[in-house]
């Protein structure tokens, strides 16, 4: 059967949607784990949604949304990444203090 390149209706990529949603959240709440989990589904729908354009990219719109997506989960999986190592400093530098000014105040006593 020989379709002319009219009649076919070309589809959005795969899972470009969902990519896109997952990463532009991972980048709203990035300050939150939410962010971080939202950005790591979102790039895996995004590569999984390549690999499916890539082996049929003639049924498919483009990719750029696909792009977009894999683009915006990863700067959510960073910032996320920079704001638990940020946490995590934070608790390591105050809860030193603390504990120092605890023991402080103990050997006043």
């Amino acid at each position: 059967m020989i379709m002319e390149e009219n009649n076919i209706t070309k589809r959005t990529a795969p899972n470009s949607v969902v990519a896109l949603v997952l990463g532009i959240c991972s980048i709203v709440f990035s300050g939150l784990l939410v962010g971080l989990a939202c950005g790591i589904i979102g790039l895996i729908y995004a590569n999984k949604g390549l690999k499916q354009y890539n082996e049929e990219p003639a049924l498919y719109s483009g990719s750029d949304m696909l792009t977009t997506g894999r683009v915006t989960s990863i700067i959510g999986i960073v910032i996320s990444g920079l704001c638990v190592v940020t946490a995590l400093l934070c608790l390591l530098v105050f809860g030193s203090f603390f504990g120092f000014l605890l023991q402080t105040m103990v050997d006043t006593m």
